[in-house]
């Protein structure tokens, strides 16, 4: 799972995924990453509680707009 927080990370940083955009689904990121849609959910949890990422109820999972990866 590190390896999938760092290369997110990367996206985040490189601007890839900039601030305000939303992430893909759990699903799509599952299906890039060739992992299980839990794993996805535990790196996601693991971002939002780093501040880098902010769950919108109803709307999906957004990069922070004063994210510090």
């Amino acid at each position: 799972m590190d390896e999938l927080l760092d290369d997110l990370q990367s996206k985040i940083k490189k601007g890839t995924y900039p601030p305000g955009s939303q992430l893909p689904s759990g699903r799509a990121l599952a299906d890039e990453y060739d992992v299980s849609q839990s794993t996805i959910s535990r790196a996601v949890a693991r971002l939002r509680q780093q501040g880098v990422l902010v769950g919108r109820p109803g709307r999906g999972v957004f990069v922070a707009e004063s994210n510090r990866p």
